[in-house]
């Protein structure tokens, strides 16, 4: 199935794409499923319906820390993580929680108390996903008049029970907007394969697949608005200081360190690693963002939404020749890298750690970097094994369940590692040992080995030293 780069790179809200957009997403489609079974629900029962939902495996253990009640709210009020404002998020819970009903287009009212109505299954792991969750609507009469399972499976991605199957067991059409691609590669391989043949360059490749759907204008300014969302949650989160959100007290760091980079730039006596520090700034100013709730574009997910815009924000102010125009191909380098993996492993930490998040950002980043910089095909795909294979065996263990600890340091080392890679790349000739379908592949079967523990569960690994153990 043809990923779209507007599909990779998506507008919504922190503090995760699968926990927070995805419940989201699923709320709404399950909205969506009441409007259309309306006709079979006698009108007598139009005031007396009542909505549950349960949220199961990483959902449950992380879902407080995470905000998936919220989300689940925010979904059944009738909003959608592209266009809610979340400045107005609070007042929208609290209306929520004081008349306990659901007023939304084209339903009757609906009976949901959050306390109650969202149930945290701690007990059951939906065997499909380790992000699965259900939605219920009941009638006085009869309970579970409706439901529908629904699995968040990365990204900002949502597949309910019977798509989650038919993509297990049936090939998907590489199509998009029901037109076949011109370059369907599935894999790295296919994708240098085609290169070659039509003596195109990856970015070009995407491009004119995307170009099924949108004009080149359209396609360009979709793009820039991509750009502008990033840039913009850069600009804000260097701008604001304060304690996040969530109990941990964590101090945003993102504000001061702008200002001291800052006052040391007018010194002109700066050393070159330096450039370390702009790239962590970058990427930790996004996910202190987006640990606070705001607005974020998912790069390939929320968790890992600060690699990607601090790669490219770093190129567009330290790179001589960066022109504005540079960043639309950095972003359909990077989908093409992001498609790949999604397709052949996956980009969810609850499936195979953080590996698939930073990591996937990374080489995704990487790539970008690399095609930007005249890479070749094969040098560009280098870059992108390179930033993967050091991001292997990743775990995602959050504390406490929310994106912070060691999430946001985590996006800075994620943006060190993807320009390190691409100027290794850039010095060679596109040769070297293990492809990235190779990494690819070894980052699924290392996610399968993976203890559960370690999937953003909060069971294991810093999740819980941090907590329990005293530091030495």
């Amino acid at each position: 199935m043809y990923l779209s780069v507007f599909e990779i790179f998506k507008v919504g809200i922190g503090p995760s794409s699968s926990h927070t957009m995805g419940p989201m997403v699923a709320a709404s489609r399950f909205l969506d499923l009441i409007r259309h079974s309306m006709q079979y629900i006698d009108s007598e029962y139009h005031h007396n319906i009542r909505i549950q939902c349960s949220l199961h495996g990483s959902l449950a253990f992380t879902g407080k820390g995470h905000a998936s009640d919220r989300a689940v709210m925010l979904g059944l009020s009738g909003y959608k993580p592209d266009t809610i404002d979340p400045d107005h998020v609070p007042e929208i819970e609290d209306e929520l929680r004081k008349k306990e009903l659901l007023r939304v287009h084209g339903l009757p009212p609906l009976h949901f108390s959050p306390d109650i109505d969202i149930i945290f299954d701690y007990d059951y792991t939906m065997p499909e996903h380790p992000n699965g969750m259900m939605f219920m609507l009941h009638l006085p009469d009869r309970p579970n008049f409706i439901t529908e399972t629904y699995f968040s499976v990365g990204g900002g991605f949502v597949v309910d029970k019977n798509e989650f199957y038919d993509q297990q067991n049936n090939p998907q059409p590489d199509d998009y907007a029901g037109t076949t691609v011109p370059f369907p590669f599935h894999n790295a391989k296919e994708m240098l394969e085609m290169g070659a043949k039509h003596n195109m360059r990856i970015a070009d490749m995407q491009r004119q697949n995307e170009l099924v759907k949108y004009t080149d204008d359209e396609l360009d300014h979709k793009l820039d608005i991509i750009w502008k969302n990033m840039n913009a949650c850069i600009n804000r989160g260097m701008r604001i200081s304060g304690v996040l959100p969530g109990g941990l007290n964590i101090k945003r760091r993102a504000h001061d360190l702008h200002q001291k980079l800052l006052t040391d730039y007018k010194k002109n006596d700066d050393g070159p690693h330096v450039i370390n520090d702009w790239l962590s700034l970058y990427a930790m100013a996004v996910n202190e963002e987006n640990a606070a709730g705001s607005k974020v574009v998912t790069s390939p997910t929320n968790g890992a939404a600060g690699v990607v815009p601090a790669v490219l924000r770093y190129y567009m102010d330290f790179v001589p020749t960066a022109h504005k125009t540079d960043t639309r191909e950095f972003l359909l380098v990077a989908a093409a890298i992001g498609g790949i993996i999604k397709r052949q492993a996956s980009i969810s930490g609850a499936e195979v750690g953080c590996q698939g998040e930073v990591g996937s950002a990374s080489a995704m980043s990487a790539a970008g970097m690399c095609s930007i910089l005249n890479g070749t095909n094969e040098q560009i795909e280098n870059a992108a094994e390179i930033a993967l294979e050091h991001h292997l065996g990743m775990t995602c263990d959050p504390v406490a369940g929310l994106v912070q600890v060691p999430c946001i340091e985590r996006n800075a080392l994620g943006s060190v590692k993807s320009v390190t890679a691409a100027s290794l790349a850039l010095r060679g000739d596109g040769t070297h040992f293990v492809m990235l379908d190779n990494c690819i592949e070894t980052m699924k079967q290392t996610g399968l080995d993976m203890h559960e523990k370690y999937k953003e569960t909060s069971s294991g690994g810093l999740a819980t030293f941090a907590v329990n153990l005293p530091a030495c």
